[in-house]
């Protein structure tokens, strides 16, 4: 056994230490994942729409600098100067910073260190849950698809395909060996989570004539299913659901919208698949009890 392996095995507060130090560099990480992936789908559509409809003499000058989740160098937004590496540690820059840039002194959004540290502590979360495991790999990189998915949906309304469908897909590799369910469980969950969305996406759509939801929370819950199982798929939906209602209710009242304004129902279905994965089974056991009692 490699010695950081044995060290990790028998030594676990130096692997929570290690698992919220990787949680925090993650955390950096994503950030830029969720500023330049909705960015990029953009580009490439625009890009694709230029090159089936419009004549080849007629299409604009599409931008030529590389952009991706490398490049470019990550720069302040106001003044554009390059983010140096000791500017860029997680939470400890932005703090020593004040929040502010380190040449124009422009305030820098706290959303960026509170994605950090709340990477850090559900890492941690999970690697106390699920200890020095492969079940931990897997988990923390389910936890971390849920923030993106999270973050960016709050943004932009997106669940991006590049995110949700690799993340059905380890779901379903990781029940092979039975990783959290069965591959059978995990093949009807995937499957059953995505119907059961897409059943209440053209109900509501016959009956209303109106989109209800978007096909992105059909993918989500069908990569939640592939996780957990169809069995608690009820636990995700009735959560995410109710959720999903106070808070809407409570978000359009604060904010003086219509009630017909949309919102995003991708952040209630990744908390609700999160807290699921880690406690479905006794919230499960909880219920029939309490019924019992």
């Amino acid at each position: 056994m490699p010695a950081i392996v044995q060290l990790f095995a028998d030594n676990l507060p130096f692997f929570y230490g290690f698992i919220f130090v990787l949680g925090l560099l993650i955390g950096s990480f994503l950030n830029v994942v969720i500023h330049r992936l909705p960015i990029m789908l953009e580009r490439s559509w625009k890009s694709e729409y230029l090159s089936y409809f419009t004549p080849d003499e007629q299409q604009q000058e599409q931008p030529t600098e590389a952009y991706n989740l490398v490049v470019p160098r990550s720069r302040c937004p106001s003044c554009h100067t390059e983010i140096t590496a000791l500017q860029n540690i997680p939470l400890v820059s932005w703090i020593f910073l004040k929040g502010r840039c380190a040449n124009c002194k422009t305030k820098i959004s706290a959303r960026y260190p509170l994605i950090e540290l709340i990477t850090g502590i559900l890492s941690v979360w999970i690697a106390v849950h699920f200890g020095f495991t492969y079940q931990c790999l897997l988990a923390l990189i389910f936890t971390w698809s849920m923030v993106v998915l999270t973050a960016i949906d709050i943004d932009k309304m997106l669940l991006p395909d590049q995110i949700v469908l690799p993340l059905m897909w380890l779901g379903l590799l990781a029940s092979i060996n039975t990783m959290f369910v069965s591959t059978s469980d995990a093949l009807i969950g995937a499957a059953a989570g995505y119907l059961s969305l897409w059943s209440v996406y053209w109900a509501f759509k016959l009956l209303t004539g109106k989109d209800g939801m978007g096909y992105g929370d059909f993918k989500l819950l069908a990569a939640i299913g592939a996780f957990v199982g169809w069995q608690l798929l009820p636990v995700v939906i009735l959560m995410s659901s109710l959720v999903g209602a106070v808070c809407g209710i409570i978000l359009l009242k604060s904010q003086g919208k219509q009630n017909s304004q949309p919102i995003p129902f991708g952040p209630y279905l990744a908390i609700a698949g999160w807290i699921t994965l880690m406690y479905g089974n006794q919230i499960v056991e909880w219920y029939w009890s309490y019924l019992l009692t």
